[in-house]
């Protein structure tokens, strides 16, 4: 059984299907075949790089035997938040980051959202207090957190040291 859409807006529609198939216990191939889908563009879904489109609703809908519209509304949803959190958040406060830290690039170039792991990263390495008080405002600590996950290796000891004194470990 699938989530209510009211409890999830917002939510990336891979991602619940995500869940749905660990539920089923299924894997991206099992469902392309199911559907009679490619395995790369539900692979794509799964992880949150693709949108479903109405076809792809019509048919995970008749599999899960749900409303057909259910994933449409959900990516509608999804698109939605992220307009929104485009609009209010275009870029932080660029005042209170140093130019030093970004010494290889222009501050007001940077595509924040782009360039968003190596952003944290550097910030988290490199940054200041208010510079990683502005990161956190920016990104939000739950972002953050998952992005922090994704490093794998760190070379300097102050990434894990601000990890763990800003709470950003999952």
């Amino acid at each position: 059984m699938l989530p209510d859409l009211e409890k999830i807006k917002g939510v990336h529609p891979g991602a619940v299907l995500k869940r749905a198939l660990k539920k089923k216990d299924l894997n991206a191939s099992d469902l392309a075949r199911a559907i009679d889908e490619h395995k790369q563009t539900l692979s794509a879904i799964l992880n949150g790089r693709r949108a479903v489109n109405p076809k792809l609703s019509i048919k995970l809908a008749q599999l899960f035997d749900i409303p057909a519209d259910y994933f449409s509304l959900l990516q509608a949803s999804y698109d939605v938040q992220q307009a929104l959190e485009l609009k209010t958040k275009h870029t932080p406060d660029l005042k209170r980051f140093r130019k030093a830290l970004f010494w290889d690039t222009q501050l007001d170039k940077i595509d924040w959202n782009k360039n968003k792991r190596a952003v944290i990263k550097r910030v988290l390495e490199r940054g200041n207090h208010q510079e990683i008080e502005e990161l956190i405002k920016y990104y939000g600590k739950q972002t953050i957190s998952k992005v922090v996950q994704s490093i794998k290796t760190s070379y300097l000891p102050s990434f894990e040291e601000n990890v763990k004194h800003y709470s950003l470990a999952e």
